[in-house]
């Protein structure tokens, strides 16, 4: 069975009401939504999600990735990894526009080994014309990239968000 092809996805994020637009047509209002120096910080509940209460998103526009983690619902429950997923991010005046590269890296922290994830789903998209080959090259440079700098702070996202002048405690809660 072929992976199936997924149309890309679009979010939009309105910095002003404080709302983020997904392309299937579904919105959610944020509890935060705050523009950084190095980008957007996000936090929204997840009322679907048996597991997960809320999801932080971190917008890096300059290094071309989407930060997230999953907080769990129950306190007692281990957390996911984070993930960077590679992303192409416009901002025009309060509106962010976020179009999802469909490849990224799982971290799970505590010095275990990023991996890259969703590449069955990129390269379906890249054989099916979904991406475009800008979008795909954007990718993979960027992963890649980012998996090395990674592997050089031994995995460890706090050392390397540090690297990158992001001195704010990830995950943070």
């Amino acid at each position: 069975m072929g992976t199936a092809i997924t149309p890309q996805l679009v979010d939009i994020v309105d910095t002003v009401s404080a709302t983020r637009s997904y392309s299937s047509g579904m919105s959610r209002n944020l509890r935060t939504c705050q523009i950084e120096r190095w980008g957007l910080r996000m936090e929204c509940p997840t009322p679907e999600d048996p597991f997960s209460d809320t999801e932080v998103t971190w917008l890096l526009p300059d290094l071309n990735l989407r930060l997230t983690q999953q907080k769990p619902r129950s306190r007692h429950a281990r957390g996911g990894p984070s993930v960077l997923t590679a992303v192409r991010v416009l901002r025009d005046g309060r509106y962010w526009r976020t179009t999802d590269l469909l490849l990224g890296l799982a971290a799970p922290g505590n010095g275990a080994t990023a991996r890259i994830v969703r590449s069955e789903e990129f390269a379906a998209a890249v054989a099916g014309l979904v991406l475009r080959v800008g979008d795909a090259d954007l990718a993979l440079c960027t992963v890649h990239k980012t998996l090395e700098e990674l592997s050089r702070f031994r995995h460890d996202l706090s050392s390397w968000l540090a690297y990158k002048h992001i001195f704010e405690v990830w995950p943070p809660y």
